[in-house]
């Protein structure tokens, strides 16, 4: 059964009999169903009777809904209302749009305005690089989906995929002050979306690809970045990389490893898993081994999908086949970015001593952190609720706060690695231990150490 969580968290407005005990009582009683209680508030009271604000975190719908029916059996118990937390923090969406300067009289209207407004307009015309200095292209990101690889949900289109990109457009303005808004786009054919995405590229300082799924994504970055000026980023391979890498680098420092003495088996060869290869064989890593659901992916093999067969071009230098339990064993790291549930504590054990476990699928890993840390010495998820969380919010904030700053045309392989090197160095060497190897995603020194890092690599 999962643990229950802050994205199920519910307020029960119950009316109970005004005695000493009723809100002692209820809490226990919530409890008692297996959920923390996180907040009581008393909203109204008169002799006879309260009503009481109880908030607390559930597994899921069917939980919330068990613990309404206990409330509701017990004597001079009545449940009013049952709220659920995040849906309430979705109403009527996460973004609005407030003006940065006064428009208070005629003056101030005449200046943001008509007549003053076309001398501006007149001086992007005769030089459009202005426009990164007087318009908001300066500081905007547009996050561009289809709604086809949304979370761990799949294809379910743009409106649905909308509540993702407006929250990923608050951790672009609350972590790194970037403007950056949702453009969810109804429509899945490849050139259609690189000509909508060029055609509004104007408006912004630099485009992030959102979910989208595979392979198209590959096509859609690749165009992008051939023919716009602006920085295009896919954020589900590159940004997953750079984080991973960040990972990595302190993971090693924890077992006393080397990158490029190290054997890693990647179990995931979509997006994520090709930009993480590309990222750490730039890094030194010289022993790679990806593997799909048919097992090691050698020289030997014949596949039809040319990224994959690049990897097995470019990875497996010792051509270690067969199944992803036969490529881990001896194996110094694992990164997973696949599915639930692939691996069990006695596959870790057949890898080399002191052996790290990076299990990021969403939300479940590809192994128990619990079952995984029997064995390994670092242990990472993409969970929030286990130590060590992989989580791109750490990269992307930060990496386009700094192209923006540099005024960058494009992104290069040198700035995601200086990326994950300044999430790496968040962590001291007094800090860092198994337990604490990337920084947590409120570390308000994160986004401007790698916008620092990204804005210097762009000026060499």
């Amino acid at each position: 059964m999962n643990s229950p969580s802050p994205g199920y968290s519910i307020t029960l407005r119950v009316e109970v009999a005004a005695t000493a005990g009723s809100t002692t009582d209820l809490a226990s009683a919530v409890a008692e169903t297996g959920a923390p209680v996180t907040a009581l508030d008393i909203v109204e009271s008169s002799h006879e009777k309260i009503v009481v604000d109880v908030t607390c975190n559930t597994v899921d719908d069917g939980h919330a809904q068990r613990i309404a029916e206990v409330l509701e059996s017990r004597p001079d118990t009545h449940v009013r209302k049952v709220s659920d937390r995040t849906f309430l923090l979705h109403l009527g969406g996460k973004l609005s749009v407030e003006p940065k300067v006064p428009l208070k009289n005629r003056d101030d209207l005449s200046r943001a305005y008509t007549p003053g407004v076309a001398r501006v307009c007149l001086a992007i015309a005769a030089n459009p690089e202005d426009a990164r200095r007087l318009t908001i292209k300066r500081n905007t990101v547009a996050v561009v989906t289809d709604g086809t690889a949304v979370l761990g949900l799949g294809d379910i289109g743009p409106a649905a995929a909308l509540p993702v990109m407006e929250g990923k457009a608050a951790l672009f303005k609350q972590f790194a002050g970037v403007d950056a808004w949702p453009v969810c786009l109804d429509t899945t054919d490849t050139e259609e979306i690189i000509s909508i995405v060029k055609a509004m590229a104007p408006v912004y300082g630099g485009i992030n690809l959102e979910d989208i799924a595979a392979p198209r994504c590959f096509e859609i970055e690749r165009r992008l970045r051939a023919e716009l000026d602006i920085p295009v980023f896919h954020d589900d391979q590159h940004g997953t990389a750079i984080v991973v890498l960040a990972a990595l680098i302190n993971s090693l420092r924890v077992v006393g490893k080397k990158i490029t003495d190290v054997k890693i088996v990647i179990s995931g060869v979509g997006a994520a898993g090709h930009a993480i290869i590309q990222l750490l064989q730039a890094q030194g890593a010289a022993h790679i081994v990806g593997c799909s659901r048919t097992g090691a992916i050698h020289r030997g093999g014949t596949y039809t999908d040319e990224h994959r067969q690049w990897i097995a071009e470019n990875t497996n230098p010792d051509g270690v086949s067969g199944s992803l339990h036969d490529a881990l064993v001896g194996a110094d790291v694992f990164i997973g970015v696949s599915g639930p549930n692939i691996l069990g504590a006695e596959h870790v054990a057949t890898m080399a001593d002191r052996s790290i476990v990076l299990a990021l699928a969403n939300p479940d890993p590809e192994i128990p952190p619990t079952e995984a840390a029997k064995h390994a010495a670092v242990v990472a998820t993409g969970r929030s609720d286990f130590p060590n969380q992989i989580n791109n919010v750490l990269a992307f904030p930060g990496l386009f706060r700094g192209l923006l700053d540099a005024a960058a045309h494009k992104i290069t392989t040198p700035m995601l690695v200086a990326a994950a090197e300044a999430i790496a160095d968040c962590v001291s060497p007094d800090e860092l231990n198994p337990s604490y190897i990337v920084p947590s995603v409120f570390d308000s020194r994160v986004a401007p150490a790698v916008a620092a890092a990204v804005a210097g690599t762009a000026g060499n």
